[in-house]
């Protein structure tokens, strides 16, 4: 099979090629697997902190992409969730112990033994993978395979952010960044709590546009206050710098939940300017976001099926994978990037 594979922790950066193109082996599934014949997968920020070694996959070469969809072309003897020629999708989520109290709790996420996809298993840059049936989930037939790919990471990822505010209809949302994951937030906040406000910090103007077109209340640059105080934001960007920004816009009692696995160490001395009466007094809070359960996935699919979400998607080749990749870092962002791998 054809793969795009990260040989070692590199740069990204205009001019650099990360990936390379590679012929593998077919994979071939154990007992309790399914073999996917991948047809879409979204292009992440948390490829960048693989690729850059903020969370380097443990083996090298590693085929990266945790927002997969395809069809199941073959299945272990013990499979019981899915028929050959199912559709599926795969998030960030690989497998988990199933044992410990975290799983025996849905919190899967939380689990010792987590595996990703795309970092401790191979992922979904690839014409082919393997994952345990426990962790492949339907796909709605409302969805196209390129819609659906970023639904199962930017969509699942957003859905457990959002959770985790506690947020209530009527109360303020601010989001900190909208890319892929935001500008879903946005259209489920639209959904579910529709006499909320969400208030959107941004720093391209293209991305401020983006989210005023979508119906956020409001748009500014990270570093603007928001006309009001708001209950809760979820921060989406991969540096510090927002964060902390974020912090004075709460209201008493606000929380910021923080949706980055890892965050870029190119403002790292910004932490330094929190201030505690202005930042943090007042009972505010920050939570981080740990991965996505199963619950999450599912059930943002068919929450996403059920509001007819259609994802703002940009289509590249499995070849162009670095090109998406450096457009990505670079910030040239409108929705999601996704590689279109078979019909």
């Amino acid at each position: 099979m054809r793969a795009m594979i990260l040989r070692s922790v590199c740069e990204v950066k205009e001019g650099t090629k990360p990936l390379e193109m590679a012929e593998l082996p077919d994979p071939v599934p154990n007992d309790n697997e399914i073999l996917i014949q991948v047809s879409a997968c979204g292009v992440c920020h948390t490829e960048l902190d693989e690729i850059e070694g903020r969370t380097p996959p443990p083996v090298f070469p590693m085929v990266l992409g945790h927002q997969v969809v395809g069809k199941v072309v073959d299945k272990g003897q013990n499979v019981t969730r899915f028929q050959i020629g199912d559709r599926v999708g795969v998030g960030w989520i690989y497998s988990s112990c199933g044992n410990c109290e975290f799983c025996q709790k849905g919190e899967e996420n939380l689990c010792p033994k987590f595996k990703a996809t795309g970092r401790d298993a191979n992922g979904g840059y690839a014409e082919y993978m393997v994952i345990p049936e426990d962790f492949a989930f339907p796909v709605p037939d409302f969805f196209s395979d390129t819609e659906a790919a970023p639904l199962l990471c930017a969509g699942a990822i957003g859905y457990r952010s959002l959770r985790l505010t506690g947020l209530k209809d009527g109360q303020n949302l601010g989001l900190t960044g909208f890319g892929a994951s935001g500008h879903l937030v946005l259209k489920m906040v639209r959904h579910k709590y529709p006499n909320s406000k969400t208030y959107v910090f941004a720093r391209s103007e293209q991305q401020q546009k983006f989210a005023l077109d979508l119906g956020a209340a409001w748009a500014g640059n990270t570093d603007e206050e928001s006309p009001e105080k708001l209950h809760a934001i979820i921060d989406t960007t991969p540096v510090w710098k927002p964060i902390v920004e974020a912090l004075k816009n709460l209201q008493p009692g606000g929380r910021l939940v923080i949706n980055a696995i890892r965050k870029e160490d190119v403002d790292k001395d910004y932490l330094l300017k929190i201030d505690y009466p202005t930042h943090l007094w007042m009972e505010k809070e920050i939570k981080s976001v740990a991965n996505v359960a199963k619950r999450d996935i599912g059930e943002f699919l068919q929450l996403a099926a059920e509001m007819k979400i259609k994802p703002e998607v940009q289509e590249f080749k499995l070849e162009e994978a670095n090109r998406a990749l450096i457009e990505l870092k670079t910030r040239k962002i409108k929705g999601a990037k996704v590689l279109k791998i078979a019909d």
